[in-house]
C-alpha cells in the first residue's frame, strides 16, 4: 500500500485533469483514500467507512461508463449517514434505528449514474440534531484542523472527510444550518440550494417540510458541478420542484448588518475581529469599484427574529413527529440523552395546533419583508460566532448548540438559499467564514456574489449576461509515490523568466498558474548575491503578495526543499482563496533593517 499525505486536497477539477492526462486513476485514488480513512480512524469521521467491499462495484462500472458522458466519472464522494446508499446500513447515527435500503437515495442516484463513486457513510449528530458534532454513539467527530475543537454539526463527518482528503466532494443536510456549520469551522464551501431545489427522497427527515440536502467542497466550482447533476424535481418526492440551474449574476447590494454581530466562546475576540477584516476588505473593494455590488447596512432584528421561530416555535414539533414512535417505543438510552432530551421538546403541552397556526402567520409577514428587502440583493452574515472545544460542549450541550445557530436558523424556514464561504483565519488553523443568503429560486446571485468576495473575475458579457470566470487551483492530487506531486508557491527568482526557474523544471515541476497570497504578508529585498525577495508572514498591516504556483512531484520535492538556502526555506503560505499551500518564507532576522518592497505587489514588479 502506498504512504499518503493524509491532509491532501481532493477536487473534481483537478482529479478530471489528472484522469484525463493518464496521470491518476480512480482506483489509485481510491487506495490512498482507505489508507486515509485508517490513519484519520481517531477522528470520527465514518460510521460505513471507506472500504473495497462496497467501493469495488463501482469501480468496476467506470470500465462502461464514458467519462466524455458522466461528468463526474471517477469522482469520490462522501454521504452523510442520514441519506441513503443502496446496500449499506443508514443509521441516522443510532445503531438500533439502523436499515439497509434497496435503493439509493434520488441525489446518490444522480451522482451515481454521473459516474460518482459514494465511498462511505460519515458520522453525525444523531438524527441530525445538533450543530456541533458531538451528539453521536460514534464518537465525538473532531475538527479537521484542532482536534480539541468540535467540527460543527449535524453533518460533521461529511465536513471532515472533505477537508482530510477523503473524498471530492460530500453530502450534508440542512436544516438549521447543518451544510453550513461544519463548511466554516473547516474550511470548505458549503451550498445550500433553495428548499426543493435537490430531492430529499431516500433522506432521513429531520423537520420534513424545511430540509435540504448539501454540500460541501473545497471550491465553489466543484460545488456547482455537483448541483449541475443532482438538481431537479423528482417524480416520487412530493417536496421537489423544477428550478433552473444557478446562472451567476451580481446582485446589485450586498447587505452587512448595521449592528456588529454578537461573538461567542473562548475566541470571540479572534472572530470578531476576523468579521471586521472582512467587513473592512470588502468595503475597500466597493471603494475601489471591485466589488460590483453596492454595500448597504441594515437591521438584521427580522432575521433574529425569524430564527427564534424554529426552536422556540412549533417546528420543534415536526421533528416529533418523525421521531415519536421510534423513541418511545426504545429502552433506556437507545437516543443519545441529548438528542432525546431536544426531541421530546417537541411533544411540549404549549405547542398546540393553534401555535402552530400563529407561527406560520408570523412567518408569512416575515417572508413578506425579506422577499421585499432581498429583491436583487443578498445578505452576508458570518457563519458561526465562534466556536467551542468538546468538552466545552459536553459540560453545557444545549446552550453551546444554539448558540452555534445564531446566523443559520433563520434561513430555510424564511426559504432562502445560501452557501457559506472561507474568509480567511480567526487564528492560526482556526477558519472563519461567511454566509451569503438570498430569495429562493436566486441561487445565480449567491454564486455571484460568493465568486465576487472569493476574489473571482465576473464580468458581464454582451446582452447583460454576467459570467463567473473562476481562477483557482485548489488540490493536492494522490495517488502512487511515482505521480504524486505537491503545489509549491515561488515568489521571487524561481518563478518563470528569472534564473532559478531552471531548478523548477530540474525538479519536474510545472508551472499552474499565477496566484495571490492572503493579505497577510510584507515582501522585503534581501541583501543576497544576486537580490531575491523574502516573504514573511505579519500580524497587522499586510498585503497580498503575488506568487506563481508550480505542481512539483512529490519524490523531487525533498531535494528542492534541501537546496534552498537560508534565511530562506519552505513554509505554509495562505493564498486569497483561502486555501494552503508550501512556499517560500523568509526567517524574520533576516528582513530587519532591508527595504521593504511591499508596496510593488510581487517580486515581478520591483
Amino acid at each position: 500500500m502506498t504512504s499518503m499525505n493524509v491532509t491532501g486536497i481532493l477536487s473534481i477539477e483537478r482529479l478530471k485533469e489528472q484522469y484525463a492526462a493518464g496521470r491518476l486513476t480512480p482506483s489509485v485514488v481510491i487506495e490512498g483514500i482507505v489508507e486515509r480513512s485508517k490513519a484519520d480512524a481517531a477522528k470520527n469521521i465514518w460510521i460505513t467507512p471507506p472500504s473495497y467491499e462496497h467501493i469495488q462495484p463501482y469501480l468496476d462500472r467506470l470500465s462502461v461508463l464514458a467519462p466524455a458522458d458522466a461528468p463526474l466519472w471517477g469522482i469520490p464522494f462522501a454521504v452523510k449517514d442520514n441519506i441513503d446508499v443502496a446496500g449499506l446500513p443508514t443509521t441516522a447515527g443510532c445503531a438500533e434505528y439502523a436499515y439497509i435500503p434497496a435503493h439509493h437515495a434520488a441525489v446518490v442516484e444522480r451522482l451515481v449514474e454521473a459516474g460518482a463513486i459514494p465511498v462511505g457513510k460519515t458520522n453525525l449528530d444523531q438524527f441530525a440534531t445538533g450543530l456541533v458534532g458531538t451528539r453521536s454513539p460514534y464518537g465525538e467527530t473532531t475538527n479537521s484542523l484542532r482536534p480539541e475543537l468540535i467540527s460543527g454539526g449535524s453533518s460533521s463527518g461529511s465536513a471532515v472527510a472533505v477537508a482530510r482528503g477523503h473524498a471530492a466532494f460530500s453530502l450534508g443536510t440542512d436544516t438549521a444550518g447543518s451544510g453550513r456549520v461544519p463548511a466554516a469551522l473547516n474550511g470548505l464551501v458549503g451550498f445550500k440550494p433553495s428548499i426543493g431545489a435537490w430531492p430529499v427522497k431516500g433522506v432521513v427527515p429531520a423537520c420534513e417540510s424545511l430540509d435540504c440536502v448539501t454540500v460541501f467542497a473545497h471550491s465553489l466550482e466543484d460545488v456547482l458541478a455537483v448541483d449541475g447533476v443532482v438538481r431537479g424535481a423528482h417524480a416520487s418526492d412530493p417536496w421537489s420542484r423544477s428550478l433552473p440551474q444557478p446562472a451567476a449574476k451580481l446582485p446589485a447590494k450586498l447587505y452587512l448588518p448595521s449592528n456588529r454581530p454578537s461573538f461567542y466562546g473562548s475566541f470571540a475576540d479572534s472572530y470578531g475581529k476576523a468579521w471586521d477584516a472582512e467587513v473592512a476588505r470588502l468595503v475597500k473593494l466597493e471603494e475601489q469599484g471591485g466589488l460590483g455590488m453596492q454595500i448597504e447596512y441594515i437591521d438584521d432584528a427580522l432575521f433574529s427574529e425569524a430564527a427564534a421561530v424554529l426552536y422556540d416555535g412549533p417546528w420543534i414539533a415536526e421533528r416529533w413527529a418523525e421521531m415519536e414512535g421510534f423513541v418511545e417505543s426504545s429502552s433506556p438510552g437507545t437516543v443519545f440523552p441529548v438528542t432525546e432530551q431536544v426531541l421530546r421538546s417537541g411533544n411540549a403541552e404549549s405547542l398546540t395546533a393553534a401555535s402552530v397556526f400563529r407561527a406560520m402567520h408570523k412567518l408569512a409577514q416575515y417572508k413578506l419583508e425579506v422577499r421585499q428587502l432581498l429583491e436583487d440583493a443578498v445578505l452576508a452574515m458570518p457563519t458561526c460566532g465562534g466556536t467551542w472545544t468538546r468538552e466545552e460542549v459536553r459540560l453545557n450541550p444545549i446552550a453551546t448548540n444554539s448558540a452555534m445557530g445564531l446566523y443559520t436558523n433563520h434561513c430555510n424556514l424564511l426559504d432562502l438559499c445560501a452557501v457559506a464561504i472561507p474568509a480567511g483565519e480567526a487564528e492560526a488553523d482556526l477558519p472563519f467564514g461567511i454566509t451569503l443568503f438570498a430569495l429562493a429560486e436566486e441561487e445565480g446571485l449567491v454564486v455571484g456574489a460568493a465568486s465576487q468576495v472569493l476574489g473571482a473575475e465576473v464580468s458581464r458579457g454582451a446582452g447583460g449576461t454576467e459570467t463567473v470566470v473562476l481562477d483557482r487551483v485548489l488540490s493536492v492530487p494522490i495517488g502512487k509515490s511515482a505521480t504524486a506531486t505537491t503545489l509549491v508557491a515561488v515568489c521571487g527568482l524561481h518563478m518563470r523568466g528569472f534564473p532559478l526557474e531552471k531548478q523548477m523544471l530540474g525538479c519536474e515541476a510545472v508551472y499552474i498558474r499565477t496566484a495571490r497570497s492572503a493579505a497577510k504578508y510584507k515582501l522585503f529585498k534581501l541583501l543576497t548575491e544576486p537580490a531575491k525577495p523574502g516573504m514573511v508572514r505579519v500580524h497587522e498591516e499586510g498585503s497580498s503578495i503575488e506568487v506563481e504556483l508550480w505542481e512539483m512531484p512529490l519524490e523531487r520535492f525533498g531535494e528542492f526543499v534541501a537546496s534552498i538556502p537560508a534565511p530562506l526555506g519552505i513554509g505554509k503560505i495562505e493564498l486569497d482563496d483561502g486555501s494552503v499551500v508550501p512556499g517560500f518564507v523568509c526567517e524574520g532576522y533576516a528582513v530587519q533593517e532591508v527595504e521593504e518592497i511591499t508596496a510593488a505587489g510581487g517580486w515581478r514588479y520591483v
